[in-house]
């Protein structure tokens, strides 16, 4: 019961977080446009706004879809919390903590859940245990 309420729970983290990722970096493409990220990046002091835009862009559609599918959840857990250090640092610090005010409260929150989830292995119904499940049956029925 416990290992099913804990995959069950596993998955719906995932899912959640992997979401947001998913539609903050949609939006990066689709509604601000890499010119238009590019510019914001650039007024708040990012370094190299012009390649950081569409790779913070491509990162969190990536790392959302990898975080929704359970696949390379260590290197998407920490690049996404990488990215989430990196908007508190230049966007969210200097408005404090609250996140009703612009702070970094939700952003600090999106970090340790991407940790957090990166290093649980994500779970029975994660892809990579599913096709580690599959390689190790493989390998023992050679």
């Amino acid at each position: 019961m416990y290992d099913q309420a804990r995959n069950v729970s596993l998955l719906l983290a995932r899912v959640a977080i992997g979401v947001i990722f998913l539609v903050h970096g949609y939006q990066k493409f689709a509604t601000m446009g890499i010119a238009g990220t590019t510019k914001f990046f650039e007024s708040i002091g990012i370094p190299l706004a012009g390649l950081a835009a569409p790779l913070v862009a491509v990162l969190e559609v990536a790392g959302g879809i990898a975080l929704i599918l359970g696949v390379a959840l260590p290197i998407a857990g920490t690049l996404l919390a990488l990215d989430m250090v990196g908007a508190i640092l230049f966007a969210h610090l200097p408005a404090g903590f609250s996140a009703a005010e612009g702070g970094y409260e939700f952003v600090l929150a999106l970090a340790a859940a991407s940790l957090a989830i990166g290093f649980t292995g994500g779970g029975a119904l994660a892809l990579d245990a599913v096709l580690g499940r599959r390689r190790g049956a493989a390998s023992l029925s050679a």
